[in-house]
C-alpha cells in the first residue's frame, strides 16, 4: 500500500473497507468538532456505518467517480482528504476534508491536498478543482486560500447541516493556475 510522505511524522495512504474500525475510532476522537460544520459523523455513527462509508469511496474509485485518503499522525488515523465529485469528462472535481481536533492547526491538509492537487491536475488530466466550505468554517476556507484557490462565491442556504439551512462558499484553483503557482515555488515552500 502506498504511503506518501507529509513530513513531521505525518503521511497520506488510502482508506480502505478494512480501515472501518479505525476510521470509527478517529470519528469518535473528533465527533463534536468535526460535525460542527460537515455530516460526516452522522453517517459514521457506528461500524456498519463506517463499513458503508468506505465501501460508497471504494465504489467511486472504481467508477473513477471520487476517492478516499486516510491522514495519518505518527501512524495515527487523524483525518482524511477527498475527493467527494470526480467528473473525468467535464475535467472538474470536488476536494474535502476531515480533521480530528489533536491534529488541527498543523498544516496537515493544506500539505496533503497539494499532493492530490498535484496528482488531479498532472495525472488525471483535470481541468478544475472546487472546495465547497460552509461560510462558517474558517479553518476550511484559509485552506483554500493557502491552496490558492479564487473564491467563486455563496450559494445562500443551499445545505440543510443538523436542521439549519447553511451558507456554502465555493472555492476553485483551475490546471493554469495551479502550475503556475507551483512554478514560482520552491520545492521548501510546499
Amino acid at each position: 500500500m502506498y504511503a506518501t510522505s507529509l513530513g513531521d511524522g505525518a503521511e497520506l495512504r488510502p482508506l480502505e473497507v478494512w480501515h472501518a474500525e479505525e476510521l470509527l475510532a478517529n470519528i469518535d476522537r473528533g465527533r463534536e468538532f468535526i460535525g460542527r460544520h460537515v455530516g460526516l459523523p452522522d453517517v459514521i455513527e457506528d461500524l456498519a456505518g463506517a463499513r458503508a462509508y468506505l465501501r460508497s469511496y471504494a465504489e467511486k474509485r472504481a467508477a473513477d467517480g471520487g476517492s478516499l485518503h486516510g491522514v495519518r499522525l505518527d501512524g495515527r488515523l487523524v483525518g482524511g482528504l477527498l475527493f467527494r465529485v470526480w467528473d473525468t469528462p467535464s475535467g472538474v472535481c470536488e476536494a474535502g476534508c476531515w480533521l480530528e481536533p489533536e491534529a488541527a492547526g498543523r498544516g496537515l491538509v493544506t500539505r496533503g491536498m497539494r499532493v492530490l492537487l498535484d496528482w488531479a491536475f498532472d495525472e488525471r488530466g483535470m481541468h478544475r478543482v472546487e472546495w465547497h466550505a460552509s461560510l462558517a468554517n474558517g479553518a476550511s476556507i484559509n485552506v483554500a486560500r493557502r491552496l490558492g484557490m479564487t473564491r467563486d462565491g455563496v450559494l445562500r442556504e443551499n445545505h440543510p447541516h443538523r436542521g439549519v439551512r447553511t451558507d456554502t462558499e465555493v472555492w476553485s484553483v483551475l490546471a493554469p493556475e495551479w502550475r503556475a503557482a507551483r512554478a514560482r515555488t520552491t520545492p521548501d515552500d510546499h
